[in-house]
């Protein structure tokens, strides 16, 4: 069966470029989480070994010594709809201490998308060649947008994907993505060999009395060590993954990974924007840190 989610390819620019094949998180059936529970260790008790604040003047891009921005429209893969661009024409910072992803209904220089002229533009960060961790306690604190066709997505993929060991292969995790039309839900998810794409192994998590994301910050992370995933969100651990839930396939996160944070457009999953959602729609992304040591 083909898989909304499977070629999804990474488009990594910047001094260099360099492209591999990776993909975003299809959920897995509903009722695959385990019961929640509060074991997620507080990052303020982790010595952060990476960690951005966002600090700097509004308009300012990223800082380059930690994020590399890429740009294109992802090859096609999923049928999102967007271009990313590079600099800060789409991800910027707001001077008050937050990176702001915009996503746009525009095409001001004629990108060209797998369908066409592209209808949107957007952004996609990644610390490949900058930063990459092993286990530890990944944290993102974020105001997603909202609206039909929106899909934010803060994740990770084995840094072995740029040495050719291809995904799913490489290994992805799914710390946090929410589709518009699910406003009050957030899904982790990993992927590897046998358990790919629509196979991916992952839980949902339901804001309670039918809350929106979109309407205030929270917390998405994963507590990572060699034999556990643990996904919360403002720390409360909706779902844990262990070697016994591949279904006899390889764990293969024993290995260094890398972060990536972008906001698509449309898409096989989320399904394409629609009469009713409103442009431009933002990810306001307050902190991300890393912390690999107690």
């Amino acid at each position: 069966m083909d898989s909304p989610h499977v070629g999804r390819r990474l488009l990594i620019a910047g001094i260099s470029t360099l492209v591999a094949a990776s993909a975003l998180a299809v959920p897995a059936a509903a009722g695959a989480s385990t019961p929640a529970d509060t074991a997620a260790k507080p990052a303020a008790q982790l010595s952060a070994d990476f960690s951005d604040t966002f600090d700097g003047p509004a308009g300012s891009a990223v800082d380059s010594s930690k994020w590399v921005q890429e740009t294109g429209d992802n090859n096609g893969n999923n049928h999102e709809r967007q271009y990313y661009t590079a600099g800060n024409a789409n991800a910027a910072l707001d001077g008050d201490g937050h990176l702001v992803i915009t996503a746009r209904k525009e095409n001001p220089s004629n990108y060209q998308c797998w369908y066409g002229t592209c209808e949107y533009t957007s952004a996609r960060l990644n610390t490949a060649g900058t930063y990459s961790a092993q286990y530890g306690h990944v944290e993102a604190r974020m105001k997603i947008p909202r609206g039909q066709g929106m899909w934010p997505a803060f994740w990770m993929l084995g840094t072995d994907i740029n040495s050719g060991n291809n995904w799913p292969n490489c290994g992805e995790v799914d710390i946090m993505e929410n589709i518009g039309k699910e406003p009050g839900t957030v899904h982790g998810t990993i992927h590897g060999p046998g358990y790919s794409g629509a196979s991916g192994i992952g839980a949902g998590y339901d804001l309670p009395g039918g809350a929106a994301f979109a309407d205030d910050f929270h917390t998405f992370a994963v507590d990572w060590a060699p034999d556990s995933i643990k996904w919360s969100v403002d720390g409360n651990v909706y779902e844990t993954r262990t070697p016994a839930d591949v279904g006899g396939n390889e764990w293969v996160f024993n290995k260094p990974f890398f972060l990536i944070l972008n906001l698509a457009v449309g898409g096989d999953w989320p399904g394409d924007p629609d009469g009713n959602t409103s442009f431009p729609q933002e990810l306001v992304v307050d902190e991300i840190s890393v912390s690999t040591s107690g």
